[in-house]
């Protein structure tokens, strides 16, 4: 099983393994990234490998500054307003790859774009320390739940890999928001940390929903997966079945739920980002063979609550990201 080490006890043990051609757990301020070198294709595979995951499914490649970001890619005006507004933070920038980056080709699935993310903590100590980028997608089994604390790393991961680096929840809860600019407007390929609003008042636009193709992690169809199925935005709730709740008032036949979590209360969309995969784990494990979510709204926040649902509900084995 993987050993857990406080954050503040973690970075040379992590930077060993990373040296090695090995992978670490690390917290992150979206959800807990699975890391290795991104530079090295022994270590990107043993990423796939504890991961599970498809390699047709690109990875993000996570810098400690903007120095090492443009090393590997080319940044337009507006990718580099975005990045010195939102860096570090949860927005991952889609550009095109340099080809003298140095990136293995594992990492990017043959697309001659690169993802990049700078994030906080714990992560951009590692980076800086390490050198070198690293290729870090959500630290679960490809498809299902990511995890948003070191105990579900090890829960779900523990037996493949060797270390996981614990610094608490993830503060965010949800994975980065992807942006692509192209032809001078903003795609967002997966809803994230950073809502549509913030987005529009950095850059004076709104950000161009729909994406076809495998542009980045995040984008399949079937992904965040329970083991229960998943009913969404539900009237009332089956006997028998978990509730998924959110805000103050309760659907028609609560009572008749095995288990019930509210993400929120109040109804508060930052608190149930925060709260969303772990309750879906919390759920998940209760044995209920579905779990009913109620409805959310699509504004701010909601609309990546409401994305990871749907990818969650989805029919599986369904291509299309992390």
């Amino acid at each position: 099983m993987a050993e857990i080490l406080p954050a503040d006890k973690a970075l040379e043990p992590a930077l060993a393994l990373l040296r090695a051609g090995d992978v670490v757990a690390i917290p992150t301020e979206t959800v807990y990234g699975l890391a290795g070198d991104a530079t090295a294709g022994a270590a990107v595979a043993r990423i796939y490998e504890a991961k599970g995951r498809p390699r047709f499914n690109p990875l993000i490649a996570h810098v400690s500054d903007m120095e090492m970001a443009e090393r590997i890619g080319r940044f337009d005006p507006l990718s580099r307003r975005l990045a010195e507004t939102f860096w570090p933070g949860p927005l991952t920038l889609v550009v095109p790859l340099k080809p003298d980056a140095g990136i293995h080709p594992l990492v990017t699935a043959g697309l001659d774009t690169i993802a990049l993310r700078m994030p906080r903590g714990f992560g951009a100590k590692l980076i800086a320390a390490f050198g070198s980028p690293l290729a870090a997608p959500s630290a679960n089994t490809s498809g299902r739940i990511s995890s948003t604390s070191a105990e579900a790393v090890a829960a779900d991961l523990g037996p493949r890999i060797r270390l996981v680096v614990d610094d608490g929840a993830t503060p965010v809860g949800l994975e980065s928001t992807i942006l692509k600019v192209e032809d001078g407007k903003v795609r967002l390929l997966r809803p994230g940390g950073i809502t549509a609003a913030e987005i529009e008042a950095a850059t004076g636009m709104r950000p161009e929903r729909g994406a076809g193709d495998i542009e980045a992690p995040g984008m399949m169809l079937s992904h965040y997966a329970p083991v229960a199925g998943m009913r969404l935005s539900v009237e009332d709730v089956r006997p028998g079945e978990a509730l998924l709740a959110f805000g103050p008032e309760r659907v028609e036949g609560t009572d008749a739920a095995a288990i019930a979590l509210n993400l929120s209360p109040s109804g508060d969309l930052r608190e149930a980002a925060t709260n969303l995969f772990s309750f879906m784990q919390e759920l998940d494990r209760s044995g209920a063979a579905t779990i009913a979510v109620e409805p959310i709204p699509a504004e701010g926040l909601g609309e990546a609550i409401n994305d990871r649902l749907a990818r969650a509900a989805a029919p599986r084995d369904t291509p299309g990201g992390v």
